[in-house]
């Protein structure tokens, strides 16, 4: 990473580095510290009761639906408070961990930044075998050199990786089944995602909206890696959308629909580098057969007057066929985004009421803007937005090449970080951040697959930034309750059948909280920013909870290259 682009990194708070060569790319191997005693196995069936199984953790974010919801209660509300560690595990990288865990019979896999794979005792902490990927001669990272977890189905792990490839690995040994690659890095593409895994196809997006590339999301065959079928986030035809003058809340956003127009009829052939990356992992509603992702900002980030149109699907939630990849309906949340408040933090799939009062499916996105959105599962039709979870100021204000201030600013709000759903206490939790930014614009022409932000959003080092974890009632979107934090969230939640919710800061403190209430019952610092997703299951009878700190490059927050796991005495 060169000296440029460190500078921008500390100026702007969100890494978004040019390409890096060279590192860590040598010696792709695994290495066995003890061999399994039997493979862990993960059947279809197992995968789609895993919203009820306390006794594993098998999907990144617990379920097909995505609630991050662990239905064990050993740990509660009473008890938490003598919570200790059982083990901590170091990994062999010091580096950004945004991974998700997952655990099936007492197997922990976890990932690190550079694409290692461990697998480990998930009740002593004992590796088993470490996996190093093989990165090529260009890895074009945005947001830092992360991993947010591993699929399982089968005896197989799948993972993406940093230089845009799908690799399946066997979940007994770790040794490389095979590799595909996704899309060319040199252009942009990069995987930090952890896929999904359904009815034999593995689902993955990619990333690279700051580098100009066309988002999509494929499913690949999980036994040899065939591709199956592509959905294109920018549509060849039709991306112009229909104009919108006001975003999902209403709120007029400034645009000169006339001179878009205008630019447009001259040219709309820039849809092969409208961005539209797909960060993180989508629902699956197992019934409709319908996969539910969110798609983040259009290249380049803040300079529009090149992309005229709504750009869709960017800055939206997009609902397709699971079978085919087929088109079945979308909701876009900002058109013709210019302050790279993209839509990341992953859907999830659950029930509130509707404006009558009745109790329907809905799917909802915890966004950058600060509001939790309920849309209709069958149509996208928005329900209702919550309040706002942040501060928001002078939206939408247009770049200018001075800057010009807006709140919230390119971090969020609801960055990537999961939500949690207690569907029992109808209440959705959310990890936001406050960052105050100046949005500056500048003319920039389409540089190749290298970084094409058009301009820049700068932190205001005058300005106190901060976190909050918000509570939100899923019928209402009433704030139910907030717990203002020192440092801005980035990580994701955690909630239990414990009446619970886990949250981890910059700074190193895990915490638990009343789910009801808001009230911090519990704490342990781990030395290293917790910006990662805890995770719960049970071995022998126990219950754990396992969490990741190693910071985060996003944010700066301080680096560590653990996994934390704790218990009752």
């Amino acid at each position: 990473m060169n000296q440029r682009t460190t500078a921008l990194i500390a100026a702007v708070g969100l890494c978004l580095s040019a390409s890096v060569q060279g590192q860590e790319i040598s010696g792709a191997a695994t290495t066995t510290a003890k061999a399994m005693s039997k493979s862990p196995s993960v059947s279809q069936a197992m995968l789609d009761g895993a919203a009820s199984d306390a006794k594993n953790w098998i999907h990144p974010n617990g379920s097909y639906d995505q609630h991050r919801y662990y239905p064990g209660n050993q740990v509660t509300a009473a008890n938490v408070g003598k919570l200790k560690p059982a083990f901590v595990f170091q990994t062999a990288v010091l580096e950004s961990m945004e991974t998700a865990p997952i655990v099936v019979d007492g197997v922990m896999f976890l990932t690190t930044s550079f694409n290692h794979v461990y697998a480990i005792d998930a009740a002593t902490g004992e590796e088993y075998w470490h996996y190093k990927q093989k990165l090529g001669p260009i890895v074009t990272v945005c947001c830092g050199n992360n991993n947010r977890g591993v699929a399982i189905e089968g005896g197989k792990l799948f993972m993406g990786t940093i230089d845009a490839k799908l690799v399946a690995l066997d979940a007994k040994t770790g040794k490389l089944l095979w590799e595909k690659q996704i899309e060319d890095p040199e252009k942009g593409y990069s995987e930090t995602m952890a896929p999904a895994v359904v009815d034999g196809k593995v689902l993955i997006g990619t990333n690279g909206g700051e580098y100009g590339v066309r988002g999509f999301v494929k499913a690949y065959d999980a036994n040899n890696g065939n591709l199956l079928w592509t959905f294109h986030t920018i549509p060849e035809q039709g991306h112009e959308g229909v104009w919108a003058v006001n975003d999902a809340t209403g709120r007029n956003m400034h645009r000169d629909i006339a001179a878009e127009k205008a630019a447009f009829a001259k040219d709309s052939s820039f849809y092969k580098t409208l961005g539209g990356g797909v960060w993180m992992t989508p629902a699956i509603d197992r019934k409709t057969k319908t996969v539910f992702f969110v798609v983040g900002n259009p290249s380049p980030d803040l300079y529009g007057a090149i992309r005229p149109g709504d750009n869709l699907y960017t800055d939206s939630i997009v609902a397709i066929d699971l079978d085919s990849g087929k088109y079945k309906w979308h909701f876009q949340y900002v058109a013709h985004d210019v302050w790279d408040l993209d839509a990341v933090s992953p859907p999830i799939l659950t029930q509130a009421k509707d404006a009558s009062g009745k109790m329907v499916d809905v799917v909802i996105h915890g966004g950058k803007t600060g509001h939790v959105y309920v849309h209709e599962r069958n149509t996208g039709k928005l329900i209702r937005f919550s309040e706002a979870m942040v501060p928001q100021e002078n939206m939408w204000v247009l770049p200018t090449k001075e800057g010009a201030r807006m709140l919230p600013g390119a971090n969020g709000g609801v960055e990537w970080s999961p939500l949690a759903v207690d569907a029992k206490n109808r209440l959705a939790f959310a990890a936001n951040l406050h960052q105050p930014m100046t949005y500056h614009v500048e003319e920039a022409p389409y540089p190749g697959g290298k970084l094409w932000l058009g301009g820049a959003f700068k932190v205001i080092p005058s300005e106190e930034q901060w976190g909050q974890l918000v509570a939100v009632n899923l019928d209402t979107g009433k704030v139910a309750w907030k717990h203002k934090t020192p440092q801005p969230l980035i990580g994701g939640v955690l909630a239990t059948a414990g009446g619970l919710v886990f949250n981890g800061e910059a700074n190193g403190w895990f915490k638990a909280f009343d789910s009801k209430t808001g009230k911090e019952l519990w704490k342990y610092n781990c030395g290293a920013g917790v910006n990662a997703p805890a995770v719960s299951y049970m071995v022998g009878g126990k219950q754990y909870v396992a969490v990741a700190a190693g910071g985060n490059n996003q944010i700066d927050a301080k680096r560590g290259n653990s996994v934390f796991v704790f218990n009752l005495p």
